[in-house]
């Protein structure tokens, strides 16, 4: 089964561009969602959580206190390398067992952070998701109202640059509102229908 990466920085549109997809049929996994499964409920995964980053880890209802999670390894590079490290085996194990259950000539697999956590090993090919900088940050400012500019540019500053994450993907969608998404998506979808029939 091929299995395509789908990527790009945060307010690029990726998710939108996802649910194109799924509307065509292919069936996407959500690393991000899937990872807050996970750390939910796999619990061999939640004794190290909380082993390496205390008790706060989860909340008195036994549910991942994100926001205790993500102020310990935002801003501290050693204990976020330590949360993936626990992290990112598991759902990639997840991610095996979902495409197990799979009956599609292809599937996609969304990851924010497709090169960096090294996800894209498990794809055969990358699709990111394009736009620019400054269109990024306004959507991300209108979707996330709780987060100020600033914050969104240290997001950003933990991400691939848009020019590095482009060269490093095999295909690429543009979704800077000067190009229609849907007419690139029903391309890429019968590009990628044509890879996977060769891969059989």
């Amino acid at each position: 089964m091929l299995k395509i990466g789908i990527t790009g920085g945060i307010g690029s549109g990726k998710s939108i561009v996802c649910r194109c997809f799924q509307l065509l049929g292919v069936p996407v996994y959500d690393s991000d969602t899937r990872a807050k499964w996970v750390m939910n409920h796999d619990s061999e995964l939640r004794d190290q959580l909380i082993a390496a980053f205390g008790p706060e880890t989860f909340d008195a209802q036994q549910n991942l206190n994100r926001a205790y999670l993500s102020q310990k390894v935002f801003h501290n590079a050693p204990e976020l390398a330590k949360l993936n490290g626990l992290v990112h085996p598991q759902v990639r194990k997840d991610f095996y067992s979902w495409v197990a259950q799979q009956q599609t000539p292809y599937l996609l697999k969304e990851a924010a952070l497709m090169f960096e956590s090294n996800a894209y090993t498990q794809v055969d090919h990358v699709l990111t998701v394009s736009a620019p900088l400054s269109l990024r940050l306004s959507r991300t400012l209108q979707r996330d109202p709780h987060r100020t500019a600033a914050e969104v540019e240290a997001i950003m500053g933990k991400q691939l640059s848009e020019e590095e994450r482009v060269s490093r993907a095999q295909f690429v969608l543009y979704n800077d509102e000067a190009q229609l998404v849907l007419p690139q998506v029903v391309q890429l979808h019968q590009k990628f229908l044509q890879l996977a029939s060769k891969a059989f």
